[in-house]
């Protein structure tokens, strides 16, 4: 017997034990923590621990009588395999956004039952969506009681790691200044307090890191922001004495974690609180007093973050061109290895890594290196297991996708090579992918415009052909934080203001095509809004263009020349030879060699 899904269904039935104990019907599991973040520290990873579904996205909801997981098309094929025999049905949703999870609940739960979620973990916005579907059925909605804390013995503490300061040159702006900023866009609100629970809105507001989130460089904690002073709740002993006397003398006080409630509880009478609906659960939204009025509106420091200023990006330059010489030093290993050596996708995380690990300014990767060799490649996020993974033999297509946390920037970069003899067919459906990234790359736009309007730019020339993928073109890059940041998405979402473009804004592109069972091509860049003069500025407004920032090369071996326009051949030997001058320097012997092969004219 599968000792993992045996696994699931004992832990599936011990929450129904919990539920028949509360009166409850079904419980809400959202892939979410107190901070609502992407990636979890463990001891939120309930979904999982329950499920054993492992994708980064998903919602599980467990009834008296039935289990469903939720997920988008890029963890369909993963969830498939994974939840096999654990007695959890997959229902296939459209995209993360999606709440389907709430409809089911409002059509299965009968009226006068009562669904269950921990509220500490519930965003407020969907919070308030999904209590007015399941009152619309008559169905009540309970949000006090935390089930996990009952059917999970060994759940994880919280993290202790330090938190650190991320200092100059790296961090040109001051965190005074950055809570000065704070201040005014709160005064604009006619907010006397602001609180914020992203740890990345955290870490970049107090110019502070830490390493309680795998592969994002951020810490828990909450901040409360008022007119005069600061107040950062965090675990005890996670600042060392030095620095926490640093902040207490620049105004920012420390607290303990769990005072946070308890701090927004005793607001003072007349005070307004700035919160940001998506980025605050329902349990810290009820702690606020009833005489305070409350403003509901994007956090600042998520607009302001999104905007990198000159000499950041000049410091994210310079982490592309090391990150960009880490990938020759392994690609020159890789493709002389090949043939010779056993090479699997394990061993391609382990090289690569190591490659990265010795750059300048290197902290960590910024996401799992997903190596997918063939039909592993076709799933978008694919990663390799001790326990499950494939050897690069043979013949098809090698699908890349990793990046790194360095001091001066965060990358993300996708490159797919051929292993052995490539058809046909793997040349067009690389081509078509190529000619998506650069139509989208070579866009000029008005400033302002809204981001996912840009998305069907690069899916243009494979709607040509009748061809389309399932997640997003480009999200947000932090600098030197999460790899995943808003407001910007370049998808298929539904455009709201918050989403503008505008100058500094780092993003990727990255359209893909997969073919299930077989293979899967993405080429993905990070490329940095910019200001560009036309002769009609003045008429028409300011433009921005996208300057790539990533550096590596794209392997000319896989391209269906005849499917290329002059324009195009001509941006990718201009591409080819910026990358060629930027990354001379630092490399040399076997690397450097590769490098000119890979960025000769094509």
């Amino acid at each position: 017997m599968d000792t993992r899904l045996s696994q699931a269904r004992q832990r599936v039935e011990r929450v129904r034990e919990a539920l028949a104990r509360h009166g409850l019907t079904a419980l809400l599991v959202p892939s979410a923590d107190p901070h609502l973040s992407e990636y979890l520290p463990g001891r939120w990873q309930g979904r999982e621990w329950l499920s054993g579904f492992t994708g980064s996205m998903g919602t599980l909801v467990i009834t008296t009588t039935q289990a469903a997981l939720f997920a988008d098309s890029r963890y369909w094929v993963q969830a498939e395999k994974e939840l096999s025999g654990s007695g959890i049905a997959l229902v296939k949703i459209p995209s993360a956004a999606a709440a389907h999870h709430i409809e089911w609940l409002a059509r299965e739960v009968p009226a006068g039952q009562t669904v269950a979620v921990d509220g500490q973990v519930l965003g407020l916005a969907g919070a308030q969506q999904l209590r007015a579907a399941l009152e619309a059925q008559g169905v009540q909605l309970r949000t006090d009681v935390d089930l996990l804390a009952e059917v999970w013995p060994e759940r994880p503490a919280l993290p202790a790691a330090p938190v650190y300061a991320h200092a100059a040159p790296q961090a040109p702006e001051p965190r005074a200044t950055r809570l000065m900023r704070v201040r005014e866009a709160m005064a604009r609100h006619g907010a006397t307090h602001h609180f914020v629970s992203t740890v990345d809105d955290i870490a970049w507001i107090t110019n502070l890191r830490g390493a309680d989130v795998e592969y994002n460089p951020v810490f828990l904690a909450h901040l409360l922001i008022d007119a005069t002073r600061a107040t950062l709740y965090v675990g005890a002993g996670k600042v060392p004495a030095t620095l926490a006397a640093q902040l207490q003398a620049e105004g920012v006080a420390l607290a303990d974690y769990a005072q946070a409630a308890a701090a927004l509880a005793t607001l003072p009478a007349g005070s307004t609180l700035l919160v940001d609906p998506r980025r605050i659960t329902l349990g810290f939204r009820q702690q606020v007093p009833a005489g305070v009025r409350v403003v509901e509106a994007i956090n600042p420091s998520t607009l302001f973050k999104s905007r990198k200023g000159e000499v950041e990006a000049g410091f994210v330059r310079e982490a592309m061109a090391e990150d960009g010489a880490a990938m020759c030093e392994f690609y020159a290993w890789f493709e002389s290895a090949l043939g010779r050596e056993r090479i699997s996708e394990l061993t391609i995380d382990e090289k690569l890594s190591a490659a990265r690990a010795r750059r300048p300014g290197f902290v960590g990767l910024s996401f799992s290196t997903i190596a997918g060799f063939n039909a592993n490649g076709a799933l978008p996020h694919y990663r390799a297991l001790p326990e499950s993974y494939s050897w690069i033999e043979g013949n098809g297509l090698l699908l890349i996708d990793s990046g790194g946390q360095y001091l001066g920037g965060t990358t993300d970069i996708t490159r797919v090579w051929p292993i052995g003899t490539i058809t046909d067919a793997h040349k067009r459906d690389f081509t078509l992918v190529l000619k998506a990234m650069m139509a989208l790359s070579r866009t000029r736009f008005p400033r302002g415009t809204l981001s996912p309007m840009l998305d069907a730019i690069a899916r243009a020339p494979l709607w040509a052909e009748g061809i389309d993928y399932g997640h997003g073109t480009g999200h947000g890059v932090g600098y030197f934080l999460n790899v995943h940041e808003g407001p910007q998405s370049i998808s298929k979402a539904v455009p709201e203001a918050t989403m503008a473009m505008e100058p500094g804004m780092i993003t990727s592109i990255e359209p893909g095509v997969y073919r299930g069972g077989q293979w899967g091509v993405r080429i993905e860049n990070l490329v940095l809004n910019r200001p560009v003069a036309t002769p009609e500025n003045d008429a028409f407004g300011e433009m921005l263009e996208f300057e790539t920032l990533t550096l590596c090369p794209i392997d000319t071996r896989c391209i269906d020349r005849r499917l290329l326009r002059e324009d195009e051949i001509a941006w990718l030997n201009a591409y080819h030879a910026m990358v060629r001058e930027r990354l001379t320097a630092k490399v040399s012997g076997d690397a450097r060699a590769w490098l000119e092969a890979r960025t000769a004219s094509f």
